[in-house]
């Protein structure tokens, strides 16, 4: 990135300015809130790291947790103080130029693909996600879009519950009648 740019907003054609150089001196919207939420975090988890077994000795179980949290938080704490200390970036927005509406519609998908996970199974809940994805972002005709959607799918259900044997949450699908259905074809015993 040009070490000149200081963020200004015909910036935004899809190239990344979290490289340095982007902004040295300021901070872009909800940077603050994810530092704090970090540190938060960190905290927490070096509490709960102490929980393991206390601070007793440099051998004990928790010792390395709470070393590693320890570090967490320390760093997560200096970042906070120091993205703190930035004005912010007058020329952008958060629902604009961090969290579009695009980028929460399919924070929303993923959440609905997780509850539909375990009652559907993988192939049904991926090959909606997929087709409604592509359609979306794509912007072209239904051909076009179950082509993508469902070829994909194919080849990532082959790939890892075939070849890599993944066992995905099954659902409503008979999986394993197709693939019993397709090793007896290979091996010539089909009925």
């Amino acid at each position: 990135m040009d070490p000149d740019f200081r963020g200004d907003s015909d910036h935004h054609d899809g190239t990344s300015d979290a490289t340095p150089g982007g902004y040295t001196e300021q901070r872009r919207p909800g940077e603050l809130g994810f530092a704090i939420f970090l540190s938060v975090a960190s905290l927490f988890l070096l509490y709960s790291a102490y929980g393991i077994s206390g601070f007793e000795a440099l051998s004990a179980p928790g010792a390395v947790p709470m070393a590693t949290t320890l570090v967490m938080a320390v760093a997560a704490l200096v970042v906070t103080a120091r993205t703190a200390r930035f004005p912010l970036v007058p020329t952008e927005t958060l629902g604009k130029d961090i969290l579009p509406p695009l980028v929460l519609v399919f924070i929303g998908f993923l959440i609905l693909f997780g509850l539909l996970l375990k009652p559907l199974g993988f192939v049904p809940t991926a090959a909606i996600f997929l087709v409604v994805s592509v359609k979306l972002l794509a912007r072209k005709g239904w051909g076009y879009t179950f082509a993508v959607a469902l070829g994909s799918l194919v080849i990532i259900w082959i790939v890892f519950r075939v070849i890599f044997t993944v066992l995905l949450p099954a659902g409503i699908l008979p999986e394993a009648e197709f693939i019993q259905f397709f090793r007896n074809l290979v091996s010539g015993g089909a009925s």
